[in-house]
């Protein structure tokens, strides 16, 4: 196919597909005069991934160098998603540090509590894993700013999150060859966590309205 078409089957523009191959992003197609190519099957795979790397990822072009030379050399599927999960960026609350002690400390004891919660899942994580950062960063500031935290209480939470992983393995269990597994993995990571977060908002509302309805009160309090 020309450009235009692998334009037209991506939903891509012409200019962009050019920006992608000018910075290494995409193999060149195969000439077939001066200033014509052809592209194949393998181009439509490599900008669909690099869409979604860039706009739902929201990487840089820097970085989505990065993450298409991880997926090129991983070794099978699951090379591939720990190559993307890597990349993405990592949700992290953090606020700014006030006293350099009690940092430390709320630094130590979230720590703790992300060890502990490793431990008792039997989850097998690297210790530099950027999810374990981001997990205690978060952490930090529950314990500071959350007078009813229960760091006992993140088993559960970490229960449910771990048969949603399994969800989302079965996703992309389909999906053989990396370029095709990489894009389902961007789409599902990157989106999964905003569709999780409403879900769970959903259903707060529902108990919320149901607890309301058993006492009586009205049912436009949310």
């Amino acid at each position: 196919m020309k450009i235009s078409e692998l334009s037209r089957t991506t939903g891509v523009p012409v200019a962009s597909i050019k920006y992608f191959r000018r910075q290494g992003l995409l193999p060149a197609g195969r000439a077939t005069a001066a200033t014509l190519a052809e592209y194949g099957d393998e181009h439509v795979q490599r900008v669909r991934l690099i869409k979604a790397l860039t706009t739902l990822g929201g990487l840089s072009i820097a970085a989505t160098r990065d993450v298409l030379a991880a997926v090129d050399g991983a070794e099978g599927p699951d090379g591939t998603l720990k190559a993307i999960s890597y990349a993405l960026p990592v949700p992290v609350a953090q606020a700014p540090v006030e006293d350099a002690d009690q940092e430390a400390e709320a630094e130590s004891a979230a720590a703790a509590d992300v060890a502990d919660l490793v431990a008792a899942m039997d989850w097998r994580v690297a210790a530099a894993s950027p999810h374990v950062q981001g997990l205690r960063a978060a952490l930090r500031e529950l314990r500071r700013l959350d007078a009813g935290y229960q760091p006992d209480r993140l088993v559960a939470y970490a229960e449910l999150a771990h048969a949603v992983a399994g969800l989302d393995l079965e996703r992309a269990a389909g999906f053989d060859d990396s370029p095709a597994l990489a894009e389902q993995a961007v789409i599902v990571l990157a989106l999964s966590g905003p569709v999780l977060e409403l879900l769970r908002r959903l259903a707060q509302e529902d108990r919320v309205r149901r607890r309301m309805e058993l006492v009586g009160d009205g049912d436009d309090l949310l």
